[in-house]
């Protein structure tokens, strides 16, 4: 159950954190709390599974990373536990995901992406990522960005019942 400062904290962070040195703090003075209160709620938030997870999103474009390419690849399902965390420690990989195949037409199991200030970097991301995984054996599509989609953080349930016994703050 939320109460009622549990459902201002999640419309706060729906709009994202505050660009601030303490953003928690600044959180905490919109919602007349404390900062330590906060990171309580969130961490119980996240606990209970509401919040599935606090990440960053970046928008590289603003950036200049105008190269974006999600690269598909045919891992050996044994295999691609090891080989998708040796990807996601390189430094070029910003994001490494498995999927499920979806038959011969999309056999690709193994998702990464790569940010570069244009096709040329990234390409070369991508040769030295399959030089120091040792990817060269697996079949895998560069698929480069066409069209910048609207990025945006979670939307939470904010129509959810609020308890009768608040939690003090």
């Amino acid at each position: 159950m939320l109460d009622s400062l549990d459902t201002r904290l999640l419309a706060l962070i729906q709009q994202g954190l505050p660009v601030t040195a303490r953003p928690y703090l600044s959180l905490a003075e919109q919602l007349e709390c404390s900062e330590s209160e906060v990171l309580q709620r969130l961490a119980r938030l996240q606990a209970t599974g509401l919040i599935k997870r606090f990440g960053v999103i970046v928008k590289h474009r603003r950036l200049g990373y105008q190269a974006n390419a999600m690269v598909v690849w045919n891992i050996p399902d044994p295999e691609v536990q090891k080989l998708g965390q040796a990807m996601s420690q390189s430094a070029c990989v910003n994001l490494c995901y498995q999927r499920p195949r979806h038959g011969e037409r999309w056999p690709y199991n193994l998702y990464c992406m790569i940010h570069g200030k244009s096709r040329e970097v990234v390409l070369q991301q991508l040769a030295q990522l399959i030089a120091d995984c040792q990817l060269q054996a697996y079949p895998y599509e560069v698929l480069f960005s066409r069209q910048c989609f609207k990025q945006r953080g979670a939307l939470y349930p904010l129509n959810t019942r609020v308890s009768s016994q608040l939690i003090p703050a």
